[in-house]
């Protein structure tokens, strides 16, 4: 660890703080037990910031700290869990139709194209219009996580056919390790790092696109995120009446958080393209 942090660039040092601060914030601060803020009319309206109410109460008696919270908490693990079935669904789609070959990778290429060339934002729209304004975080990760395994295919395919042709895999071969054992333990090692990359960019890539998808209105409505944060406080002329104590929060978080993520991906790239190359 010591290593790592002694060889790391100062962006991934920096992209790393900030993340881990909204770990801490989304995954920590937010299980502390508090009331629920996403009722309306049960506080104090217009409320400026106090101890009871750090950044004080919207128009609807929500108090905005714990909704911040939540939402950064919600935001973060649709984020999290779009990158994860994208990312496994990617790397074993990708792998297995390079290693395999033949009619197998012409099918799985087909489809991948398919999920490549269709627009993804008329479809998302589409299908959050149909959850009619109640979807939960893991639907509407399952609908945003339909888009975000094709491109990650797409790139360990490439990966896949690059190496199987390498020494190393026809030495398994002759040893007598079958297919799936040879993915598994003399390719799949060397995805890792680009999978782990993979990780962090569909994070990022997710929680733009929800974000992108409540500024629109599109968002399920019960579902307290950055996006629908701001959106809330837009629908109720929040700048308007110059409450910058509701607005601005999620505003700059979002902010914040992005470019902490993008540092963090960034840096990490980085990092292990300076540590291959020693």
């Amino acid at each position: 660890m010591k290593k790592f942090w002694k060889n790391a660039s100062f962006r991934l040092k920096a992209g790393l703080i900030i993340t881990l601060f909204f770990l801490v914030l989304g995954f920590i601060i937010y299980f502390i037990p508090h009331a629920d803020p996403f009722p309306n009319n049960i506080r104090f309206k217009n409320l400026p910031p106090s101890k009871e109410h750090f950044f004080g109460t919207t128009s609807q008696g929500q108090d905005i700290f714990w909704l911040l919270i939540e939402a950064i908490h919600n935001s973060l693990l649709i984020g999290f869990i779009v990158a994860l079935i994208g990312t496994v669904v990617g790397v074993l789609v990708g792998l297995t139709s390079g290693f395999v070959g033949g009619a197998l990778d012409r099918i799985l290429m087909l489809v991948t194209d398919t999920f490549v060339v269709i627009p993804s934002l008329p479809v998302l729209i589409l299908m959050t219009s149909l959850m009619k304004g109640n979807g939960t975080v893991f639907l509407l990760a399952l609908v945003l996580a339909a888009f975000a395994w094709a491109w990650p295919s797409r790139q360990i395919r490439s990966m896949a056919l690059s190496m199987k042709e390498r020494d190393f895999i026809h030495t398994a071969w002759f040893s007598g390790e079958g297919t799936i054992q040879t993915v598994v333990t003399e390719i799949l090692p060397f995805a890792l790092t680009w999978s782990l990359s993979n990780f962090m960019n569909a994070t990022l890539n997710a929680i733009a696109s929800e974000s992108s998808l409540a500024v629109l209105g599109l968002s399920p409505g019960n579902l307290v995120s950055l996006g629908n944060m701001i959106q809330w406080a837009r629908n109720y002329n929040a700048i308007m009446m110059g409450r910058w104590n509701w607005i601005l929060p999620p505003i700059l978080s979002t902010v914040v958080l992005f470019i902490g993520l993008f540092m963090l991906i960034t840096g990490y790239n980085d990092y292990m393209s300076t540590k291959r190359g020693r």
